[in-house]
């Protein structure tokens, strides 16, 4: 996954990646209950220290999985504490990215990518990547924070998408965020 290490979200500001309070603004189960259901395999890319892995583990519960992957140990290491010696450490597996690519070829029902996308250079290159890791008719959930994404910048990323042979499916609504679902056009 290649990144400009500038843009991606340090380490040190984990914690306010996973504050309870965002739970009442961000909150995971509602944002995917119509999109993530048991039995599923799901990426979350750019899982950071779990805000989303956790919850969607419990959706797919003990029949499926999440692969919680992110470019620095440090998010994954936190994701790991959290997790161990729980049940959730049999569904999320952990995985680390590589500069250039994500690395993965397990095929997914699902893909998150939450506040993330912006900090990929080559956005282009990711979704092709991700488009291969897709079974039929896998979904991905792209969300964007407006301090990061303009509303133009977001206009010209959902022309990109359509252009690489993906399809809108839905803009869901979550609060304060541009946001759209989509899935490989055949």
């Amino acid at each position: 996954m290649t990144t400009n290490k500038k843009r991606v979200c340090p380490i040190e500001h984990a914690g306010a990646l996973d504050i309870s309070l965002r739970k009442l603004i961000q909150n995971p189960r509602k944002i995917l209950r119509p999109y993530v259901t048991e039995g599923m395999t799901v990426l979350d890319l750019g899982c950071g220290p779990g805000f989303f892995s956790i919850d969607m583990a419990k959706m797919v519960g003990m029949s499926g999985k999440v692969i919680a992957a992110d470019l620095q140990d440090g998010m994954l290491k936190k994701l790991e504490d959290k997790i161990r010696n729980t049940k959730f450490q049999n569904i999320i597996k952990l995985h680390k990215c590589q500069e250039d690519k994500i690395g993965l070829s397990e095929k997914v029902d699902f893909v998150l990518l939450f506040f993330m996308l912006h900090e990929v250079p080559d956005q282009p290159r990711f979704l092709k990547e991700i488009s291969t890791l897709l079974k039929p008719d896998a979904k991905i959930m792209i969300v964007e924070p407006p301090f990061h994404v303009s509303k133009k910048e977001f206009a010209n990323l959902i022309e990109s998408v359509r252009g690489l042979g993906f399809k809108i499916i839905d803009k869901p609504k979550v609060f304060f965020c541009h946001s759209i679902l989509i899935s490989r056009a055949y």
